[in-house]
Order: structure tokens, then C-alpha cells, then sequence
């Protein structure tokens, strides 16, 4: 990738971010709830990356998506840690794909601990599909220039639909069509 000069790159130091450093299984059961408690930062962030097309002014908010998901899994740690490492345990042995399908005893015992314990209902089926509005704090970026040329209309004009219309020289182009 070619960077020019005038393009100004943060420091390394801006981006140390303590990271959530997990493996696959531990994200994929914890996943619903992440989602669900940091729903407003991460839609933030999304917004943000959408709007402006330069990862560098979304920092920020990236910041705070990994800070949120760290509290998610420091609750959970806290609270729930038993009936996680069970349901972790289970999504990680019991299929070679992660499939939750053997697993449904332990996420009923895991959903009710978090439910109990920290008042957080699994999300239903669906509600990360559902269309939301997004509030954003930030003001919107401003708007793109116009472009500079106007439109120019399609130069290859059409037959009208009274034109006579010969049948085709060679048959269909259809190779299990031909006469």
C-alpha cells in the first residue's frame, strides 16, 4: 500500500489498546451478550467508519468498543465464571465447528446465571437483524463535493418497439434451443 507524505499516520503509542485476547469458543458464547450491552458503541463505531472512510478518525470509538466488550467478559468473570467455563468447555469439545446445538443445557444454565446475576436477557432470535435508528452524538461529516462533469445521457439510442425484428441468423444462443 502506497501512503503519501501529507497523510498523517497516528503513533504507535495512540493505538496500544489492551486487547481481548480470547479464543474462538469463549467469543462465539459470550458473543449474544457483548452484543447486546455494547449495541450503542459498536453501532457508534460502525457509524463512524461508514461515514468518514478513514479508519484513523474512528479511533476513539474503536477504543471504546474493546473497553466495553473487556467489562462484558470481567462481569461475566466475576459473576458467571463457572457456568461460562462450562458452556465454553461444551462449545469447544462437544463439535469440530462450534456448534451450539450440543450445548443447550449449559447455555440454558449460563443464559439464567446472567439473567439472575447481572440482568441481562440472551437476545431473542432475530434482534440483530432488525432495523434500528441510530442517535448519533457526533455531528454528520459534511457532505461530498458535487461532481465536477454533468451526466452525460446514454449515447446509443433504441429501437422502438414497433421496429420489425428478424429472427436470430444462427438460431438461439441458447445451445439447447437450436432449430
Amino acid at each position: 500500500m502506497v501512503i503519501l507524505k501529507e497523510v498523517k499516520l497516528p503513533e504507535c503509542k495512540s493505538l496500544d489498546v489492551e486487547e481481548v485476547n480470547l479464543s474462538t469458543p469463549t467469543l462465539l458464547s459470550a458473543g449474544p451478550y457483548i452484543g447486546k450491552v455494547c449495541e450503542s458503541v459498536n453501532n457508534e463505531f460502525m457509524l463512524c467508519r461508514q461515514e468518514t472512510n478513514d479508519p484513523r478518525a474512528c479511533l476513539n470509538q474503536g477504543r471504546q468498543v474493546t473497553a466495553c466488550a473487556l467489562s462484558v467478559f470481567r462481569s461475566i468473570k466475576k459473576e458467571c465464571k463457572d457456568e461460562f467455563n462450562q458452556y465454553v468447555n461444551c462449545v469447544d469439545k462437544s463439535s469440530g465447528d462450534f456448534s451450539f446445538q450440543y450445548c443447550r443445557k449449559t447455555q440454558a444454565v449460563f443464559d439464567n446465571c446472567m439473567k439472575d446475576k447481572l440482568c441481562i436477557d440472551r437476545p431473542e432470535f432475530g434482534y440483530f437483524c432488525r432495523g434500528r435508528i441510530h442517535e448519533s452524538p457526533r455531528p454528520p461529516p459534511p457532505l461530498p463535493p458535487c461532481p465536477c462533469k454533468p451526466r452525460v445521457a446514454d449515447p446509443t439510442p433504441h429501437l422502438p418497439d414497433c421496429a420489425p425484428k428478424k429472427p436470430s441468423r444462427f438460431g438461439s444462443r441458447f445451445f439447447w434451443m437450436t432449430e
